[in-house]
């Protein structure tokens, strides 16, 4: 009997090593069981804890008393019974919970591991995967339940029509990827972010509308990229920026016109190191079946500029002037409701145009600057008042008054101009009142004095001084009559009339510029058509006409090698047109947003190229000319 507990007792002792049931032999962070629940879990014969949780007994055993186990010859104390039923007799808790032991534990977490496995190494239901392969047909979207260890994936005829960012970010370990024959029609950024060993990537045979500049950003392992037969007319500017292992790329069979939008790619071509296969122009009709591969960056014409807004000057104006006084620049406005005419110095430190002087005046419409042997003065025009030529008195730092201006002739102001003829100085200023008279005024060395004044009564709004066939001439607008030119005679050193300009009525202003030896005028209209006129040597005939929405202001002006014109509105933007030299003609350029318009004035400082655009009832706005490549 001794012998048989012994025997016994190792086994009790091995099955309780194996399966623990007490708080601190169970290997569980948890308070050992209550009295009670303790010593139930400790009977070989199970019963019901007080958790309510059912104790696993041998079969044949009851919980009344250990006298039935007598009666099935099992002695109570034996090991037969326990040995048989193969449980742990006691729950542990977890949570407030029993579990019923500790082989259900096990049995659970190593079915869901093994579930958790096998829904990871899942073929999508669209694909058939091998071992390291996936082959996707007709595909709705990219799927997402790829094993993990596949190197190589591939769509065919897919309809998804975008790969959208981030879209691989679940199967790193790509080496190659392939699109074939799909509805593909864009590709987004970061399309293929995540992807550390991709080496090949296919994307043929699709319906490519749009690239993102980035789609192929974070690929810095590729060495193979084909975009073959896409039907791509274009690719975006620096597509291929850090795809430094490339060493093939294939774009055969597309579309691609070879312009401006495609120069990068010849330059690209033309640096890269990476073998590209011979491609050619579908357009424009110039670059026709031009291979790529053979193209220079210098086979394209693809500068262009821009007026970009720069700084706001928080002030109305009328006129404005630019200037060089003894090497220094400035600009000058005409600001009538505060009657002043305002000076502005550039400051090349802070690189923006700066106060620098003022003159007080009523009514300021005009104030014209005009340099005589380094004499500065400036002539202002006001509507009541009379006007007044001030000179810069460069010891006082400031402006004094030199004269008056003869206030029978001058009584409405519209417009002054300077210029000079045989070495003499002079300045006409347009009087647009039906009593004044426009009028010439000529330098005699100690001040101005009137020289001419020509057709009285016509209420004149413009005068231009231009030189025709290298002759001097003036052409006058007026409200009550055509455009009239004058020209200069050398006997009488006065203007005669010689002609006017025919069917050009209600004509504010004309201005003029010239196109190599090709003289050109701008006539502005308040409402109708402004129009573009060419000298044809005996008259000004038409060339091209503009549509006038509130205009009073027509300019044309040069910056560097272009020629432009701007077309102010009262009611809607204004329109720069440039130059183009092939139709002979201007183009529309850009639109420029400014209240009311009424003068334009081109100013280079500090190899810097600015428009100064004066505005009648808003800010006076100046922008820079920018250099676009």
């Amino acid at each position: 009997m001794e012998k048989k507990k012994s025997v016994c007792q190792q086994r009790k002792h091995k099955m309780r090593k194996s399966f623990p049931i007490r708080g601190g032999d169970s290997g569980f962070d948890h308070p050992p069981l209550p009295g009670s629940a303790a010593k139930k879990a400790r009977s070989p014969v199970g019963g019901d804890n007080k958790s309510g949780q059912r104790v696993a007994r041998p079969p044949g055993s009851n919980s009344s008393s250990s006298s039935e186990g007598r009666k099935h010859g099992r002695d109570p104390g034996s090991c037969v019974g326990l040995l048989d039923a193969q449980v742990v007799p006691a729950a542990v808790p977890k949570n407030g919970k029993y579990m019923q032991n500790t082989q259900e534990v096990a049995l659970a977490r190593f079915t869901r591991v093994e579930s958790k496995r096998a829904r990871q190494q899942r073929c999508p239901m669209s694909c058939t995967c091998t071992k390291d392969n996936a082959l996707c047909e007709s595909a709705v979207s990219i799927p997402r339940s790829f094993p993990p260890d596949v190197t190589s994936l591939s769509f065919v005829k897919s309809e998804f029509t975008e790969i959208a960012k981030e879209s691989f970010m679940h199967i790193p370990a790509l080496h190659l990827l392939l699109f074939t024959a799909n509805n593909l029609e864009s590709i987004n950024e970061d399309a293929f972010l995540g992807l550390p060993h991709l080496e090949y990537l296919f994307i043929e045979n699709n319906q490519i509308q749009s690239i993102s500049p980035y789609a192929f950003r974070g690929l810095k392992t590729l060495v193979h990229l084909s975009l073959a037969y896409n039907n791509l007319e274009t690719l975006p500017k620096d597509l291929f920026k850090g795809l430094e292992a490339l060493t093939k790329v294939d774009l055969r069979g597309n579309h691609f016109l070879c312009d401006c939008k495609l120069k990068w790619l010849v330059e690209w071509i033309y640096g890269t190191n990476a073998t590209v296969d011979q491609i050619f122009c579908k357009g424009p009709a110039s670059q026709l079946d031009k291979r790529i591969n053979d193209l220079s960056p210098q086979s394209f014409d693809c500068i262009t500029t821009e007026f970009a807004p720069y700084q706001s000057l928080k002030f109305e104006s009328i006129s404005v002037e630019a200037f060089s006084f003894r090497n220094d620049q400035y600009v000058v406005f005409a600001q009538p409701f505060i009657g002043k005419c305002g000076f502005l110095e550039w400051d090349h430190v802070e690189m923006n145009f700066r106060n620098f002087d003022d003159i007080d005046s009523t009514s300021t419409v005009i104030c014209k600057p005009l340099v005589i042997d380094n004499q500065l003065f400036i002539i202002v025009a006001q509507l009541f008042g009379g006007s007044h030529i001030y000179k810069r008195d460069t010891s006082a730092n400031k402006f004094i008054k030199l004269q008056g201006i003869d206030v029978l002739k001058i009584r409405k102001p519209n417009d002054v101009e300077t210029f000079r003829i045989d070495g003499e100085s002079f300045f006409v200023i347009a009087d647009s009142s039906k009593a004044g008279s426009t009028t010439i005024y000529k330098w005699n060395g100690n001040g101005f004095y009137s020289h001419q004044s020509l057709h009285p009564w016509y209420r004149d709004t413009d005068v231009e001084y231009l030189e025709i066939s290298s002759k001097p001439h003036l052409i006058l607008s007026s409200s009550s009559q055509r455009p009239v030119i004058y020209q200069w005679n050398k006997a009488t050193k006065h203007f005669d009339r010689r002609t006017d300009i025919p069917e050009m009525e209600d004509v504010y202003a004309v201005k003029h510029f010239q196109v190599k030896s090709d003289l050109y005028i701008c006539l502005t209209r308040f409402i109708g058509d402004s129009k573009v006129m060419r000298w044809d040597g005996a008259l000004f005939k038409e060339l091209q006409t503009m549509p006038s929405r509130g205009s009073m202001v027509f300019q044309p002006f040069t910056v560097g090698s272009w020629q432009y014109a701007i077309l102010g509105s009262d009611y809607s933007f204004t329109q720069v047109y440039r130059w183009d030299a092939k139709k002979g003609e201007f183009v529309r350029f850009q639109e420029l947003n400014i209240q009311a318009p009424r003068a334009f004035y081109p100013v280079s400082i500090d190899n810097r190229q600015f428009l100064l655009a004066s505005s009648f009832k808003g800010k006076t706005q100046i922008y820079e000319h920018l250099v676009i490549d």
